[in-house]
């Protein structure tokens, strides 16, 4: 069995007490959510870097449910954090520039009022008369504490996972005190099926012999098979199928020799069994009940309706990120909150990490480069910092006379015929070079759609908004006649369902523009009639007949009697011949290589 297969998420977490940490008691009461109140609340927390002297560099960081306030280490002496790939100086959450807040929530057990605290009344634990707390309990502590700490806005919210639900919760309940939102592998509320894992850990808990009714604060024993089951259910909803097959298949039964009471026959069960005997160590079975049903009770809406509502006051930048993988909270979820802030005209981009690693993704290396590099342009961005240089094409091409090259000719026409001050949806955008031009000439809305994510990337280090997105599968987050102009440039070549794609822009837009490439320019068709090869240039066929992304081979002609059989009105045609960087008025359909229309409804 390999050396790391017993590695986790959780491998850097310890029980020690946290050095670093700092804690306030807050003495104004709290009245909670769902009835009930505490007379006071102490918070702990961390602090990484400085607060700059306007304190307009302060960033929340919010954690999952087994996380705690310390994210990160201070030092080299320091012990790591639970996310200490992105909290640091020099990394995407960058300490020399940003003044970084991690508090442990309200209901926790290292540091903030929970179950495991005195109860002023009785002068002992809370234990099972801890109130039931909900999210926006937790993030009102959070606010008094942000206000204890003299911070009127903060830079962003970031949070993962249940640390996600709290930066929702931040934009909904305090827009005005968030500048930014960064919700990550989260969900406007759990699915049933998550429900269901939740219900059953913590029947595991209070079903243990050693619970005592949640009052064994002062037992010798306390509900640490409970709680380590609990914890073993809840980390097989962090991984992937695919994860557990490559982590454990290979060695199934030869199972790691490790110190665990838990069946271990198989190599997945020492696995699990050594997950939940460490989270036994550091962990309270009383916080792990308060806050995975907080977790539980979290609603922002179940209807697109409902969800547009309670973002509509959120006006903040937005940075929305899912995993692929991560069945506990699907991608179609994050999809979600992303349609809301659509449905509000919310500026927001995002992107469904491709990964292998399930829910645990965001707290892993494996997807970092992708995950990690996004956040760090988009904080960049809204520190004021130059976007990361990228190069103005969009990768398609390294030949001097290609039209996919640094200038676009058909850019520059493009530009050229969108209305001033428009509202633009640029489908397949790429590295977002047109919307960056289109971003100069200031208009009112710009959007962007994309699928490949290192392209989504780029487009988010300039400071666009871009969504992913098949075009394939239509524009259904948008609105009808929501832009003024929607921008289809040299794409409609590569997309499967053609009539699909201009439906449904013409439904969005109140006109469309689309750029195409010719495949009846003569250099082709010379190609292959004389030579009887597949057709290749340095213009527009530059790729081999085997690993050419256009699946459409049209001209012209094929387009506009498209239009006439589909009844699309085309308001102006220009056709270009890009090697030459000229106009073309004779036979277009034979000497240009590329053509721009102006189309709407008839």
């Amino acid at each position: 069995m390999s050396q790391n297969i017993l590695e986790s998420s959780d491998s850097a977490r310890h029980a020690r007490p946290l050095r670093h940490a700092q804690s306030v008691t807050l003495d104004e009461p709290l009245e909670l959510e769902l009835g009930g109140r505490l007379a006071s609340v102490t918070v702990a927390y961390e602090t990484y870097g400085q607060l700059n002297a306007v304190r307009s560099n302060a960033i929340l960081l919010c954690h999952a449910i087994s996380g705690d306030s310390h994210v990160a280490r201070h030092d080299e002496q320091d012990d790591p954090g639970w996310w200490d790939i992105l909290v640091g100086p020099g990394k995407p959450v960058d300490t020399n520039r940003f003044f970084v807040i991690c508090p442990n929530l309200l209901g926790g057990c290292r540091g903030t009022t929970g179950p495991g605290s005195t109860d002023p009344a009785t002068g002992k634990p809370y234990g099972r008369d801890f109130p039931t707390v909900t999210i926006g309990d937790m993030v009102e502590v959070q606010r008094r504490l942000v206000d204890h700490l003299g911070i009127g806005q903060l830079l962003a919210v970031v949070g993962g996972s249940l640390g996600g639900h709290q930066a929702l919760t931040w934009a909904a309940r305090f827009p005005e005190r968030v500048q930014a939102v960064v919700p990550v592998a989260t969900s406007p509320r759990l699915n049933s099926q998550a429900l269901a894992f939740d219900v059953v850990g913590r029947n595991a808990i209070r079903r243990d012999p050693h619970y005592h009714g949640g009052q064994y604060y002062s037992e010798k024993h306390t509900p640490e098979v409970g709680l380590a089951i609990a914890r073993m259910i809840g980390h097989i909803t962090y991984l992937s199928q695919e994860a557990m097959t490559k982590k454990f298949d290979a060695d199934r039964l030869r199972p790691r020799n490790v110190p665990t009471d838990f069946e271990k026959i198989f190599s997945v069960g020492s696995y699990l069994g050594l997950q939940g005997d460490r989270f036994v160590e550091r962990f309270d079975a009383n916080t792990y009940i308060t806050l995975s049903m907080a977790m539980d009770l979290f609603d922002l809406g179940s209807t697109p309706e409902e969800l547009a509502k309670t973002f509509r006051r959120a006006p903040c930048r937005w940075l929305v990120i899912s995993f692929s993988s991560d069945w506990l909270f699907p991608p179609d979820q994050s999809r979600e909150i992303v349609n809301a802030l659509i449905a509000s005209r919310i500026p927001v981009s995002y992107c469904n990490v491709q990964s292998a690693c399930g829910h645990d993704a965001f707290l892993l290396p494996d997807d970092f480069p992708i995950y990690g590099e996004m956040i760090r342009a988009f904080l960049a961005n809204l520190d004021g910092e130059q976007p990361v240089p990228v190069a103005r094409d969009d990768g398609k091409s390294q030949g001097p006379t290609s039209i996919f090259h640094q200038h676009r000719l058909d850019y520059d026409r493009i530009v050229e015929l969108t209305p001033a001050s428009a509202s633009i949806l640029d489908l397949g955008c790429g590295s977002g070079t047109l919307l960056a031009r289109l971003k100069e000439q200031n208009h009112r809305h710009l959007v962007g759609v994309e699928l490949d994510e290192r392209k989504i990337l780029t487009c988010v280090s300039r400071g666009l908004d871009v969504v992913q997105a098949d075009l394939n599968k239509g524009l259904g987050a948008f609105a009808d006649q929501e832009f003024d102009c929607v921008v289809l440039s040299q794409t409609l070549q590569t997309v499967y369902d053609v009539e699909g794609v201009l439906t449904e822009m013409l439904r969005v837009g109140r006109t469309c523009i689309v750029s195409i490439p010719n495949f009846g320019y003569h250099r082709l068709r010379q190609m292959l009639t004389e030579e009887g090869r597949a057709p290749k240039s340095g213009g527009v066929l530059h790729y081999e007949w085997y690993n050419t992304p256009n699946i459409r081979f049209f001209t012209l002609a094929d387009f506009e009697d498209f239009c006439r059989q589909k009844q699309i009105r085309v308001h102006r045609r220009i056709a270009l011949d890009t090697e030459a960087g000229a106009e073309v008025f004779d036979n277009p359909n034979l000497n240009a290589d590329l053509a721009i229309f102006v189309i709407s409804r008839s």
